[in-house]
């Protein structure tokens, strides 16, 4: 090979590697918080519960201002939260539960659950708790239960995902187990929203299988593989929408609306709910980091925890949850600047909460209470529940 065909060769090369870099590594790395500064921001008027770690996914019942929250250990967090692959059955605890805590009195409750007789435990994931039509005391609780698989390895096979429906009464101590969902829609759930009837309910799958090398595709090529189901105790289970990429948690506004984020590139999927039970995509709002949980508030915001510093949360932290990792809250809104609706910018989201990592490590759910002005942010395998005035 001659000098100048050798030469030809190395600026073709550097070309190569240089677009690589520049339209596909390195924005992949910011979106991921690689570059990113921490910035603190409403979080110096914040307590801390640690009666209440790695609760992956709180609700506030917001007439009450009490928070439910399905929680389980860190330790058992690193071993067992299939939506990270991390499928060592043996290290997981199978006895997670759910609890309620009482900002007026700082009171922690831990529900017991009756009338559930699975063999496999519960391994706390995604939930949604609903009022019931017909009593407002009494409440739905939807929850995702991750069981290890009957007759194989999780590793081989994932984790053999269900989703349970339990009964209980605001204040009450006890869970009402009603209902265990499976079904073959049901592949990877992430989370849920019930239906005051206590039978009906939408989930999100956040992949198309439990396990595969496909898995990689939808971070590295941006494959969308996700979905939401519906199921209904009677008429069975459906797919609502397919096609979306990175779907995590899920909520619902009063006017049914419907919210998705998207875990891995970040934003928010809204989506409008069909007389057949199935979704259509109306509108995204993007940001510049995936999210995880989302809530509605009162006045209609959706809140959401999302991932400052993603490589550090599931490369790092995830191996050991006593290195803190940084958490974020984002605010999404409807944009009411006249200057800017014009342009096409319909909504507005909103950073209102940062932190390095030492009063809000990890978060995965986040949910604000305007009547009381209290935010509260939980984590997957997080030391405690944090509670900001703001």
């Amino acid at each position: 090979m001659g000098l100048q065909s050798a030469f030809n060769i190395f600026i073709v090369l550097t070309a190569v590697l240089g677009g690589f870099w520049q339209f596909y590594l390195q924005p992949k790395l910011v979106l991921y918080g690689q570059y990113r500064i921490i910035e603190p921001i409403n979080n110096k008027e914040c307590a801390t519960v640690p009666e209440l770690s790695a609760c992956e996914k709180l609700v506030l019942h917001r007439p009450s201002g009490i928070v439910y929250l399905a929680c389980s250990s860190p330790s058992s967090r690193t071993h067992w939260t299939p939506a990270a692959t991390r499928l060592n059955a043996t290290g997981a605890s199978f006895s997670d539960y759910i609890a309620t805590y009482d900002p007026r009195s700082s009171k922690v409750t831990r529900l017991k659950m009756t009338n559930f007789n699975s063999e496999r435990g519960f391994s706390a994931h995604g939930m949604d708790i609903v009022p019931s039509a017909t009593g407002a005391d009494e409440l739905y609780v939807y929850l995702v239960n991750h069981r290890a698989p009957l007759g194989a390895s999780a590793f081989d096979v994932g984790a053999d995902s269900a989703i349970e429906i339990f009964r209980t009464a605001l204040g009450s101590d006890t869970l009402t187990h009603l209902q265990t969902v499976e079904d073959s829609i049901i592949v990877t759930p992430n989370d849920v929203v019930g239906e005051s009837d206590g039978k009906g309910f939408y989930f999100t799958n956040d992949y198309a299988e439990k396990v595969s090398w496909k898995r990689h595709l939808d971070a590295s090529v941006g494959r969308k593989s996700s979905s939401v189901g519906y199921c209904h105790v009677a008429d069975g289970c459906h797919l609502a929408i397919t096609n979306l990429h990175g779907s995590n948690g899920i909520a619902m506004a009063e006017n049914r609306t419907f919210y998705v984020a998207n875990a891995i590139n970040g934003g928010v999927t809204i989506l409008e709910e069909q007389m057949d039970h199935t979704l259509v995509m109306t509108d995204v709002i993007s940001i510049d980091r995936g999210i995880d949980n989302l809530s509605v508030d009162s006045e209609g915001h959706v809140w959401a925890a999302s991932f400052p510093k993603a490589l550090k949360l599931f490369f790092t932290y995830l191996n050991d949850p006593t290195i803190p990792a940084p958490s974020s809250v984002h605010r999404f809104s409807i944009n009411t600047n006249p200057k800017e609706i014009p342009y096409g910018i319909k909504y507005k989201a909103d950073k209102v909460f940062e932190d390095e990592g030492p009063v809000a490590s990890g978060a995965t759910s986040a949910a604000y209470d305007t009547e009381r002005k209290l935010l509260f942010i939980s984590g997957l395998a997080s030391p405690h529940l944090t509670v900001c005035k703001m």
